[in-house]
């Protein structure tokens, strides 16, 4: 048997563990029971909701991917677009189980809250993250290996990638248009014009908002991650097939170690000692790095394969923690980026919005000089497909980032069912310190997600110079000084800023119908004010999905529109430097709202641990303002969707260049 089948083989084997694995713990977290009846009914409100949300999304996404799934059939193969449609199911797959599993762990987290303490709550919001990482990387990798021990052409996972890609677009633009239009419109009414607690039952807008934390931090964001995870692993895949068989199934091996190096990260965390949720949180990810270093280079010598490359791989996950730490360190709230922010909201809403923008500002430099150092390293030592083999290495832990990650909304909703089911200060306190850290596990998610998308675009704008090299016979180059790549780099630039303009506008004007629904309610529900009678919830969720799906298409359409319209006017060379222009554009927008939006929140929340006048202060109401600005740079349209857009962008290059090649305009 050769090489090729072997590392397929056993990339299979891991990845079928890590879903048994996930299965496990789904059925783990299960077992715990529910709490009180209060606390059942508000679980199951949210469930409904997040179900109905994704069933709708779901069959809207099923007949757009038919129909790419047909196109791709009639110009390219029906190779290809059976790989694409396997890779936008599997996407979508790990999205739902994992949002599954969070409605399970977000009312048993608060139920262990109240009876056991934190280190149980803890272990089970972890453990239910933990469902959403392992399957991930599991059925990602399973896809991948599959596919290649199949056909043995790196080339045809490509639509795989694509598939993965298009589906987690819409899921993040939906998610985050849902997500962010209830916290808003809650935070807005509730915080700001009735002063009541941020997840009073009285806000009609509260069930709409846990929802949100579902459909859109935890299924967007597993979708968003399982396409960067496989378009990382496709790009190194197709470079390396000029380079031998090797470099064809190192992402393979490196994929592995990492699936392998995670679960033993997850399963070492724990909260001990001091009972700090966040530093248990960062141990888990120190030991699944150190783990993943010492076995690929061990694994390295034992196949021979050359040093040089695993140094690429480490100039990777170097960079990964570097950018995800700087992250935190510009949006953590024990930071002074944060407090100086807190503190200009004594001044007003407009010093808080300039403030925490000109810090993320900021924030840009030390992010995109480490993408552009491990970028320089990993060419430096293997050329462009040391650049790739540096991504991979990056998401190659991804499993346990995402567990991390996916803590952070179950904690959120555990908060959000404890304050509503009349729980005790106690257990709401706590509640609201494991929230704390999973804030600053979402920020630091955030910073890698945004590193690794950056190496993993520029190995695909490499994989497309490669393919348009092997299709003509020729190298090329993108001069700036050539009329049609400087007319593709500055399209390309506009691109991630009108597909952010594009969803953010969204939010507002669904977020404006969901403000006069909870202000008509207050005004005609006698009782609603005195909590002796109940909102209207359902209406609330309704406003958010049926906007939310009305918004998500249109954005994500014109993009790829444009896309096309510059590859078959422009030809090779405008594509090549419209995909320069959206990478850069993209990584600048999503680093800046990321960190902007992280900032504007937890200066908030600096504000309610009683800085500067405490809850119900101007610079309380001014923090609200700014975070209500933030919400929707980070959740909707910065990093996740801005990640995936590039993504897609470059795939559609990559996947239409023979197309291109024959059709354009201008040759």
């Amino acid at each position: 048997m050769n090489m090729e089948l072997i590392s397929a083989l056993i990339a299979v084997a891991v990845s079928l563990f890590s879903v048994i694995l996930g299965i496990y713990l789904f059925r783990w977290v299960g077992r715990y029971p529910v709490g009180s009846e209060r606390m059942r009914e508000i679980g199951e409100a949210i469930r409904e909701g997040a179900d109905a949300f994704l069933k709708k999304e779901y069959v809207i996404l099923a007949f757009f991917s038919i129909a790419i799934c047909t196109l791709l059939a009639i110009f390219l193969s029906i190779s290809s677009a059976i790989a694409f449609l396997i890779g936008a199911i599997s996407s979508g797959v790990a999205g739902l189980l994992g949002m599954k599993v969070a409605l399970k762990a977000n009312v048993r987290t608060a139920t262990a809250a109240d009876r056991e303490g934190l280190e149980k709550a803890f272990l089970i919001a972890f453990r239910g993250g933990s469902v959403m990482g392992l399957l991930v990387v599991g059925l990602a990798l399973a896809g991948v290996s599959v596919i290649y021990g199949i056909t043995l052409k790196a080339e045809i996972l490509l639509s795989f990638s694509f598939g993965a890609s298009i589906l987690s677009l819409f899921a993040k633009a939906g998610g985050g248009i849902y997500t962010k239009t209830a916290d808003i419109s809650a935070d807005l009414v509730g915080k700001v014009e009735i002063g009541i607690p941020e997840d009073d039952p009285r806000n009609p807008a509260v069930i709409a908002d846990n929802v949100g934390d579902n459909v859109g931090d935890v299924a967007g964001m597993g979708a968003d991650l399982f396409d960067s995870y496989v378009a990382s692993i496709v790009a190194a895949m197709v470079l390396g097939e000029t380079l031998g068989v090797k470099m064809v199934v190192l992402p393979l091996i490196l994929a592995s170690v990492g699936i392998l190096s995670s679960l033993a990260g997850v399963f070492s965390v724990r909260v001990r000692g001091e009972k700090n949720p966040g530093r248990a949180l960062d141990l888990g990810t120190y030991i699944t790095s150190a783990i993943f270093a010492l076995a690929t280079l061990v694994i390295s010598m034992v196949l021979s394969y050359d040093l040089k490359f695993w140094g690429a791989s480490m100039a990777g996950l170097v960079a990964g923690t570097v950018i995800g730490f700087t992250t935190d360190y510009f949006t953590s709230i024990d930071r002074h980026f944060v407090k100086r922010t807190a503190k200009a909201s004594q001044s007003g809403a407009a010093i808080t919005i300039l403030t925490g923008y000109s810090y993320g500002l900021m924030s840009l430099l030390p992010s995109l000089v480490g993408i552009g150092v491990a970028s320089g390293i990993a060419f430096a030592l293997c050329g462009v497909y040391g650049i790739a083999i540096s991504a991979v290495s990056m998401l190659a832990i991804v499993g346990m980032i995402i567990s991390s990650d996916a803590y952070g909304p179950i904690v959120d909703n555990a908060k959000g069912i404890s304050e509503q089911s009349g729980l005790s200060e106690k257990v709401i306190s706590l509640t609201d310190k494991l929230d704390a850290a999973g804030n600053t596990s979402k920020a630091i998610t955030k910073g890698f997600a945004i590193g690794a998308a950056g190496l993993t675009v520029i190995a695909l704008l490499a994989t497309y110079q490669e393919r348009v090299a092997a299709i003509t016979g020729q190298s090329i180059t993108f001069d700036l000084m050539n009329p049609l790549v400087m007319l593709g780099l500055l399209t390309g630039l506009c691109v991630p800023a009108l597909f952010s303009a594009m969803i953010m506008l969204g939010v507002s004007k669904n977020a404006f119908r969901m403000i006069a629904e909870i202000r008509r309610q207050f005004k005609e529900i006698k009782g609603l004010s005195e909590g002796t009678t109940r909102p209207d919830y359902a209406r609330c969720v309704e406003i958010a999905t049926t906007g939310a799906l009305k918004e998500l298409m249109l954005p994500s359409l014109i993009s790829i529109g444009i896309t096309l319209l510059i590859a078959f006017i422009g030809g090779i060379h405008a594509l090549g430097g419209f995909l320069g222009g959206a990478i850069l554009s993209g990584l600048f927008n999503a680093l800046l709202m990321a960190n902007s939006g992280g900032m504007w929140d937890n200066s908030k929340k600096y504000i309610e641990d009683g800085a500067f006048g405490g809850k119900g202060s101007d610079a309380h109401k001014a923090a609200i303002i700014g975070d209500t600005v933030g919400d929707p740079f980070k959740d909707t349209a910065g990093p996740s969707p801005l990640n995936t857009l590039i993504t897609v962008l470059s795939l559609v290059a990559s996947l239409i260049s023979p197309l291109v090649i024959l059709y354009a305009v201008f040759k």
